[in-house]
């Protein structure tokens, strides 16, 4: 069935893209097909078809044939210019409100659903009628109207894009919004937008000959629109003329209808079907007696021998039952050291990490605390101050590398995006990816494959090249090995040894494996539903615990050394 529908939707579009085409040649060659001015009188009046008037004449004596097809350049150009304003506007706003959220949000979709509540076709009336008449006018009269639709569809997918995790991964790399933006999320839109284009311009070409047909049309010019309000307001009916005065514009716009609607319906097979998506809910409210962001005190100075201090930091999940993600977490990192934050599924570790981040997604709320990296508060940090910290001096290897990875670059594009970020030409760019991928061990050969031709280990391999390009203070890692094989695990996890003595990183590596964590960091803090239950060096924690929690994680495996395996370097897909 699905296969038919398919089948179905693409020779529809065959025929509606047909159907424009015609129509666009009749309006592009208006002037080879017709043989007589359609405004000026060429012919007796109430003529019959003839070789010479091949639709006949009006009451004036106008070529029917020369307005039929000269009005195709009216109608077209009309539908066009409304279609493309009403669509870019609609972008525009999806892209402020769905992306940038915030306070403008609310505000700007409130205005979408008002605009979509009113009548539109009531309304494209009054407005042509408030502001007069004229080509000009009566595109941004539909476009004002016709906006919402686009705006409404295409938010909800910037929404979801914007969730995704190699947006994310990104966003964490310190990519600018407009990067982010015009590599990532407009891109995607693409289709969607060509989509909503199509319905707006079907349906722009319908009120522009509405409008012409009440007479708040352009006067000055030929529609086919204003042939049958010439038609109507002359009896054409009167008459045996009405058959080729009023017939032909009634069918050039249905053919132009139906192929608009066609093309749409094809294209729309294309897009996620299920494009009424619900927005995400604001943010929570704190609390009346939860300190806000202008009263938090300034933090006391970072400790000395310390490039990450996190103070008594809180966040909470809102909503119908809240829930305290994080709760008064405090921990340190030295530089060149690794720590491992380590606890079962669901005790706030991935919370915390991209709380470090800056990147947190409603209803998640950072309460309390503080992130201070190398003497700065990172909570306090907004817009493109907090942009220029991630990707330089803090970075996040994401899990789930098929996930993080746009599937529509290649990894050394992806890499040499990052590194963009501090290099001033895209040359140096290129060579800084290509000099990272060869050292995470990623052979030269396979810098130009997509994320799907490259193997597990190897798209985590690029994604560590994409948190190192810059050479960050700090490096969260965000169980990076989850989902890979026992040897390919040690080889990801020696890689990231290697990388911190080799560029003087600190390392945060979060996981739910206490024993694998165990052989691999300098210091262990154990997460149980928010709080830090035991931390301290590796060989204390895992040797002697003292809480219950860290025994039952290390009960998990067995505690064995890491060894350095040799390098895999194929980039085979297994």
């Amino acid at each position: 069935m699905t296969g038919k529908a398919s089948s179905t939707g693409r020779r529809l579009g065959w025929i509606g893209a047909a159907l424009l085409i015609v129509s666009a040649l009749v309006a592009i060659f208006a002037p080879l097909l017709a043989s007589h001015d359609p405004e000026a009188p060429s012919g007796a009046p109430y003529q019959s078809p003839s070789l010479e008037f091949r639709l006949g004449t009006n009451d004036v004596g106008q070529d029917l044939f020369a307005q039929l097809v000269y009005g195709a350049r009216i109608s077209l150009t009309i539908g066009f210019l409304s279609a493309v304003l009403a669509t870019l506007l609609g972008l525009a706003v999806a892209v402020v409100a769905g992306y940038f959220r915030g306070r403008v949000e609310g505000p700007l979709m409130r205005v979408v659903d008002l605009t979509l509540a009113l009548p539109f076709f009531v309304l494209v009336i009054v407005l042509a009628a408030f502001f007069g008449r004229g080509l000009l006018i009566t595109v941004v009269v539909i476009s004002a109207v016709l906006w919402a639709k686009p705006a409404r569809v295409l938010y909800s997918n910037v929404v979801k894009v914007r969730e995704y995790q190699h947006v994310l991964a990104a966003r964490a790399m310190g990519a600018s919004p407009q990067r982010i933006l015009g590599r990532h999320v407009v891109p995607r839109l693409t289709t969607l937008g060509v989509s909503q284009f199509v319905r707006t311009a079907n349906v722009a070409v319908f009120l522009e000959a509405a409008l012409a047909f009440l007479g708040l049309g352009d006067p000055t010019r030929i529609s086919w629109g204003s042939m049958l309000f010439f038609a109507n307001a002359r009896s054409a009916f009167l008459t045996d003329a009405w058959l080729y005065w009023i017939v032909p514009p009634g069918v050039a716009l249905t053919i132009v209808i139906v192929g608009f609607a066609f093309v749409g319906y094809a294209l729309e097979e294309r897009t996620d079907p299920r494009l009424a998506g619900r927005r995400t809910r604001p943010r929570t409210r704190a609390r009346s007696g939860d300190r806000s962001e202008t009263e938090r005190p300034s933090p006391a100075p970072q400790a000395p021998g310390t490039v990450l201090e996190v103070r008594n930091l809180t966040v909470r999940y809102g909503g119908e039952h809240e829930v305290c993600a994080v709760d008064d977490v405090s921990f340190t990192l030295a530089p060149g050291r690794t720590l491992g934050l380590v606890g079962e599924s669901g005790s706030g570790k991935s919370t915390l990490a991209f709380a470090l981040l800056g990147l947190l997604r409603p209803p998640a709320q950072v309460l309390a605390g503080s992130v201070l990296l190398a003497g700065r508060d990172l909570r306090t940090l907004r817009g493109p101050e907090a942009t220029r910290i991630r990707g330089r001096q803090i970075s996040l290897v994401p899990q789930g590398a098929m996930s993080a990875l746009n599937p529509a670059y290649t990894v050394h594009r992806q890499v040499s995006e990052a590194a963009a970020l501090t290099r001033p030409s895209s040359d140096e760019a290129d060579a800084r990816a290509t000099e990272m991928l060869e050292r995470v061990g990623i052979d030269r050969a396979r810098h130009r494959a997509y994320p799907h031709e490259l193997s597990g280990g190897m798209r985590q391999r690029a994604l560590i090249a994409m948190a190192v390009v810059n050479e960050p203070r700090v490096v969260v890692a965000d169980e990076p090995v989850t989902g890979l094989d026992v040897v390919t695990q040690g080889r990801i996890l020696h890689l990231l040894l290697e990388l911190r003595e080799q560029l003087g990183l600190a390392v945060i590596l979060i996981s739910h494996d206490m024993p694998l964590v165990a052989r691999t960091v300098d210091d262990i803090v154990v997460m149980q539903e928010g709080r830090i239950v035991e931390s301290g060096p590796v060989e204390t924690v895992a040797r002697t615990p003292r809480h219950p929690h860290t025994r039952a994680l290390l009960q998990v495996g067995e505690l064995r050394p890491l060894r350095a395996p040799e390098s895999d370097r194929s980039g085979v897909r297994r």
